[in-house]
């Protein structure tokens, strides 16, 4: 039954989570967390040595240095997300669409959310020209735009910015005296990475950038929540962090034991952290890529997935058979969708997308297996779409799409 207007379309607690594993937990990761379960301290707030030297290291090894002291671990990134834009005040502005729950913390804070369109080839960024003219008007009507937050591989539109889109965004944002937050949840999920050129904004501006991670886009299971964040190697840097730690020690935001332990553990990329991880996102991208050739046969658009375990598809040209089964805007789109496919498959609207366009983002775990073993034979398939689940789950997909195709073509005027 189709929840009221008012019941299912506003309150953040019916908003999406971000795409799961859909996999077991790695042995050793759960041992981690095990081992620290017994202890009777807590980590301080902002997060303990351990933790801060491992993101440190983490990110040392993709091209940014750090210091214990511009490293900061909360639980979760919406938790990290909140506490900054606490600490920047000033208006926000967001890329359309966007994770769902980037729009609600600035809102709960009282802040004004501002949405500017992305370009054509890419979701996570603004179109620089769109963002030199919002922030405009927003200044022109009053408003105070003090933040940009983006991120370099997508959820909810599975893609990857080129570095020249990413770098124009960057520079309209400095020339406008932005403060940019980067989420880099999903930066260690590329489908392609031989062939994707990921570059992150801190790269481009050192003074400005905060990067964001949730360890749970890559890592960690959605059970043992952290995030880490990385701060600019300025005074202004610095400031921006004890601030921010002034709102996690507030909030008692803080770490728990087991999550951090296994979170500290991850980030020192182990052997074994680095094959799961290697061997889950190929496994993620093979069925994205199926997926999204589903959609695309049955007359809808999708861009090609390049990073995380998800599809953003957009049903518009499949408007007029959708609107014969009672699905008129993304809401209707989601509940359908649902039911069909029995996963969840929230609407575009969640992301910040017109609640007339008929958008969803569709998941890849729930295609991997209704089972642990089901999920972990997907794993070590050597072709995981030719598994009897696997192809059971996609067939389910693909009927559902192929349904609206048929209907669609039924409906053209004859000629």
């Amino acid at each position: 039954m189709r929840r009221t207007d008012s019941e299912g379309r506003g309150p953040v607690r019916y908003g999406p989570p971000p795409p799961e594993p859909g996999l077991p937990v790695l042995p050793e990761l759960a041992a981690a967390a095990a081992a620290a379960a017994g202890r009777s301290h807590g980590e301080p707030p902002g997060g303990g040595p351990a933790l801060l030297d491992a993101a440190r290291g983490y990110w040392a090894r993709r091209g940014l240095p750090a210091e214990r002291d511009h490293v900061v671990a909360a639980p979760g990134a919406p938790t990290l997300l909140l506490a900054l834009t606490a600490a920047l005040g000033g208006d926000v502005l967001l890329p359309r669409p966007c994770p769902a729950w980037w729009a609600p913390q600035a809102r709960l804070l009282g802040r004004a959310v501002y949405h500017v369109p992305t370009p054509a080839e890419c979701g996570g960024v603004p179109d620089p020209y769109a963002l030199l003219e919002t922030v405009r008007r927003v200044r022109a009507e009053g408003g105070s735009p003090r933040l940009l937050v983006l991120s370099v591989a997508d959820d909810p539109t599975a893609t990857v910015p080129p570095p020249d889109v990413l770098h124009e965004a960057v520079e309209a944002a400095a020339d406008q005296g932005l403060q940019v937050i980067s989420d880099e949840t999903w930066r260690d999920t590329l489908h392609r990475p031989r062939d994707t050129v990921l570059i992150g904004p801190a790269e481009m501006d050192h003074a400005r950038v905060t990067v964001i991670a949730d360890l749970s886009g890559a890592f960690l299971p959605p059970a043992l929540p952290a995030a880490v964040a990385r701060f600019p190697a300025t005074a202004a840097g610095s400031a921006l962090r004890a601030r921010t730690l002034d709102v996690l020690t507030a909030l008692g935001a803080v770490p728990g034991g087991p999550a951090a332990a296994a979170a500290a553990y991850a980030l020192g990329e182990p052997d074994e952290i680095c094959e799961r991880l290697a061997a889950a996102v190929r496994l993620h991208a093979r069925v994205a890529g199926a997926a999204q050739r589903a959609v695309l046969a049955a007359g809808g658009l999708a861009r090609p997935p390049q990073a995380g375990r998800h599809l953003y598809a957009d049903l518009g040209p499949l408007r007029p058979a959708l609107a014969a089964r009672g699905v008129g805007d993304a809401q209707d789109l989601e509940d359908f969708l649902g039911e069909r496919l029995g996963m969840p498959a929230p609407g575009g609207h969640r992301f910040g997308d017109a609640i007339d366009a008929l958008r969803v983002r569709l998941s890849t775990g729930p295609l991997l297996g209704s089972t642990p073993e089901e999920r972990v034979a997907s794993l070590g398939a050597p072709d995981p779409l030719e598994l009897p689940h696997v192809e059971r789950a996609l067939s389910m997909l693909g009927a559902a799409f192929d349904d609206l195709r048929a209907e669609a073509q039924r409906m053209e005027p004859p000629r």
